[in-house]
């Protein structure tokens, strides 16, 4: 009897996933990232990569990126504000690439506003902000700027 109750458990555990080996598929307009930085509330700013920290796309440092995700991993990350962190998450493509013409040095060329923008709705400020939907963090070595 005790090992038909043993057996049953064992079956019944390993049909149970196990939430870090399985990943969710990317759709197909979509990229999965991994950018070191730091948070401020919901937005993540962008460090400069570093050999032991490289990241997995090219996104330029001080870029602002908007984070979506759970509750409960959204307040995970907020309380490790001011330490760096890298976050995984899934992008669309092309958003995080930048916009314009490069000119070398770290200079671009980028359209700016339409003119005369027409809406009746004022600017909401996070227009610059490029959405993230966040899949998990680690932290890392180094801090975060003070503002």
């Amino acid at each position: 009897m005790k090992t038909i109750a043993v057996l049953a458990v064992a079956i019944a555990l390993s049909n149970v996933p196990m939430g870090a080996q399985e990943k969710k598929p990317v759709p197909k307009d979509s990229v999965r990232v991994s950018i070191p930085g730091c948070t401020k509330g919901y937005v993540f700013t962008a460090a400069p990569r570093t050999a032991d920290e490289p990241g997995s796309i090219d996104i330029a440092a001080g870029t602002h990126l908007r984070m979506n995700g759970p509750k409960k991993l959204m307040a995970e990350i907020k309380t490790h504000e001011g330490s760096r962190i890298e976050i995984t998450g899934l992008m669309k493509k092309g958003e995080y690439g930048p916009e314009g013409i490069s000119l070398g040095g770290g200079l671009r060329i980028a359209p700016g506003p339409a003119p005369g923008g027409g809406g009746s709705m004022p600017p909401t400020g996070s227009g610059s902000q490029i959405p993230i939907d966040v899949e998990g963090w680690r932290q890392i070595p180094g801090g975060c700027p003070s503002r």
